[in-house]
């Protein structure tokens, strides 16, 4: 599986604190490793994110992505779950 990020993705990434990124550098490796994973709870988003999926990265930190190909994943944004549904 190939992992993209939107520009999007980057910036929120570069915001949030050094522990934090490494908490997504260790999920992002489990999500290639098994992308459903019960530590991830990979799930389908709905209404306004419908065709996204989250994965939790820890606590309260949520990272959405959607399929762009057979074997290609784009991660669209990161953040606190009140930042991601408002």
């Amino acid at each position: 599986m190939i992992i993209y990020f939107h520009k999007n993705f980057e910036k929120a990434y570069q915001k949030l604190q050094k522990n934090e990124q490494q908490k997504i550098k260790i999920r992002l490796a489990l999500f290639l490793e098994n992308s459903f994973h019960p530590l991830l709870n990979n799930h389908e988003l709905k209404g306004e994110y419908a065709s996204h999926f989250s994965i939790n990265i820890s606590g309260d930190l949520r990272a959405h992505y959607k399929l762009v190909g057979k074997n290609k994943v784009l991660f669209t944004i990161v953040g606190t779950h009140s930042q991601l549904y408002r």
